[in-house]
């Protein structure tokens, strides 16, 4: 099995545990040992799925403003979790691969393995959400059509992204591209760097 379909599959696990109850507030039954990166990706999925729950609900027209606030603060605090876990995933890959040695002619990528694999977990949720509305009773046909077209589209990224991926990794192990890791540094969640929040 490779990477990608051990990961897609544990999203996927990800995503329906979360729909058992489909509420924002369930808590998380990670059912893979601290530490692995099963664990990893099945947290990052479920962030994920959380946030992206939360999205949909800050966009009601008719929403409190106070509770649209409190909402955005929380999303906040979501995409600072799921940058942190980012991190984490790519600590993983430097970790595995830390042996291999580059070639001379080795180049650098665009984006770290697990910047790829947060892609990935996105578009499983895009998947999942596309498929409920091609089910949909209450649309009509020309509704379905379309999201069965859109769906059609998401499934073909996926197995190219999948294949991507696999083939970064490939390539890191035999040196032919080599990792380099930046970290995100976001300011504004930062009091230190933050000027609206270091000023007062």
């Amino acid at each position: 099995m490779t990477f990608t379909q051990q990961a897609n599959q544990i999203f996927q696990q990800a995503i329906r545990d979360y729909h058992l109850k489909d509420h924002v507030d369930t808590l998380i039954n990670n059912p893979y040992e601290n530490g692995t990166i099963e664990h990893s990706l099945y947290l990052k999925c479920w962030i994920d799925t959380v946030q992206w729950h939360l999205e949909d609900i800050i966009r009601d027209p008719h929403i409190d403003p106070a509770e649209a606030l409190g909402l955005k603060r929380r999303i906040d605090r979501s995409n600072q979790d799921r940058t942190d876990l980012v991190e984490e995933i790519d600590s993983y890959f430097r970790q595995v691969y830390s042996e291999v040695k580059p070639l001379p002619e080795a180049r650098l990528n665009t984006e770290s393995p697990a910047w790829a694999v947060d892609r990935l977990s996105i578009l499983a949720l895009k998947i999942w959400h596309m498929q409920e509305q091609t089910e949909r009773k209450d649309a009509d046909a020309a509704h379905i059509q379309k999201c069965q077209a859109k769906l059609d589209v998401l499934k073909e990224q996926q197995v190219d992204l999948s294949t991507a991926i696999d083939q970064l990794l490939e390539d890191i192990e035999a040196g032919r591209k080599y990792m380099k890791v930046y970290r995100q540094m976001k300011m504004y969640n930062d009091p230190a760097t933050n000027p609206i929040l270091y000023k007062k």
